[in-house]
């Protein structure tokens, strides 16, 4: 039976900040889904960051780019081409689109129209909106393509975005077939927000590629924190405020007052590098701290390999990908409650978790680390088997491939 048609869509593809995103494409596509990622922009420097997606031109050929809407006089004779280019593809599609848009949107429909018509085109049987955001805008689609609609909601969606909207995703909650939600905590989250709890959904952690991120026998210095060995920390995630890179510097500060050499790598890119660049500047850790920059998937196993410990300091976290992929290097990770971590990391067990916005305990449980090498071992190898047990990306296309089933045999 020929399989049926899933279009996952986010604002960009592919991202390296966004590697599960290219994970779940694969693994649904060698799971036997005619499945399609349609995206606001790609980038070419960013496609040569995955060979595995380059390589192949049937993947290439699934991947949708939007039709440009900027410049706005380019968009403007561009809306004609789409209109009979969507026409074309999918005829009754397009009427069904068009007669049950005109109500809502009156002449704001066309704009709409050129916008949707790399969706409209693909004919989907379902719509998978990647993040609650793009659900919030969007979630019309499912009256006017007539499919079904699953949303993401993945941290930042839910913890910050709309709150000063009162039932800014009640659209969301009434529309949506199913949710997808990475942990508990974000489905209670949920819930707070207006989501009424029988609503159909599925808890769906992040999950990666063991056979990408494999340290071997790792090897635990003895003595760490010295000038001639110092302790190594690293983290990984965008340079953004979420992530608290403000209270990881001030830990790594208190570890040097007190005499622990250290080095820290940051890895990744965004638009606080200057704020964290100052704070690295402000408190003279100018020798310590190392911004590598995004780096490729290989690159940041090499670093992981490098390093001692996984620092994680955010403040807002759904749950994490880089973690995983630390505890998956045989890491210890010290991190903070932010949301979806206490979920993530085992307290005691994997690493440590402290309260969010405390220096004072990172630093605490970093010189703790310092001084044990048999603790750094046993938590690193506990959280290897972490990730073998619950988050191999297997199990996680496996849940999707079920999600899919339940909501395409679901009777409205």
């Amino acid at each position: 039976m020929k399989m049926k048609r899933i279009a996952l869509t986010v604002p960009s593809f592919p991202k390296l900040s966004e590697t599960f995103i290219v994970s779940k494409f694969l693994g649904l596509l060698e799971h036997g889904w005619d499945v399609h990622v349609i995206c606001g922009e790609s980038n070419s420097e960013e496609w040569r960051r995955f060979p595995e997606l380059q390589s192949s031109a049937e993947v290439r050929r699934r991947v949708h780019v939007v039709w440009p809407h900027r410049p706005r006089w380019l968009a403007t004779l561009l809306i004609p081409v789409a209109f009979i280019w969507t026409l074309g593809r999918n005829p009754w599609g397009s009427w069904r689109y068009l007669s049950a848009g005109w109500p809502r949107f009156r002449w704001d429909l066309m704009r709409r129209f050129y916008l949707d018509s790399a969706v409209l085109a693909l004919k989907p049987d379902i719509i998978h909106m990647e993040f609650g955001t793009l659900a919030a805008e969007d979630i019309y689609l499912k009256e006017m393509l007539g499919c079904r609609i699953i949303v993401s909601f993945r941290g930042y969606d839910l913890n910050f975005v709309g709150l000063e909207t009162p039932g800014y995703y009640q659209e969301v909650w009434d529309q949506a077939d199913a949710l997808h939600l990475l942990g508990e905590d974000l489905w209670q989250r949920a819930q707070d927000r207006g989501c009424p709890p029988e609503k159909m959904h599925s808890l769906i952690p992040p999950a990666i590629d063991v056979t990408k991120f494999d340290a071997g026998e790792r090897q635990s210095t003895r003595e760490v924190g010295t000038i001639e060995r110092p302790l190594r920390i690293a983290s990984v995630g965008r340079l953004e405020w979420k992530k608290g890179y403000e209270y990881a510097l001030q830990a790594v500060k208190l570890l040097v007052d007190r005499g622990i050499s250290c080095e820290y790598r940051i890895i990744g890119d965004g638009i606080w590098l200057g704020v964290i660049s100052f704070a690295r500047y402000q408190l003279g850790l100018e020798n310590v701290v190392h911004f590598m920059g995004a780096l490729t998937p290989q690159e940041v196993k090499d670093q992981l390999l490098w390093a001692d410990v996984f620092l994680h300091a955010a403040v807002s976290e759904g749950f994490c990908n880089a973690v995983l992929e630390a505890q998956a290097m045989g890491l210890p990770v010290v991190c903070t409650d932010a949301d979806g971590l206490g979920e993530n990391v085992v307290h005691g067990e994997t690493g440590f978790v402290v309260p969010r916005w405390n220096p004072q305990a990172l630093a605490e449980k970093l010189a703790l680390l310092t001084a044990r090498p048999d603790l750094r071992r046993q938590m690193g190898q506990a959280g290897r088997q972490r990730v073998l047990t619950y988050f191999q990306i297997a199990d996680q296309i496996q849940a999707f491939d079920h999600l899919y089933k339940q909501v395409l045999d679901r009777i409205d």
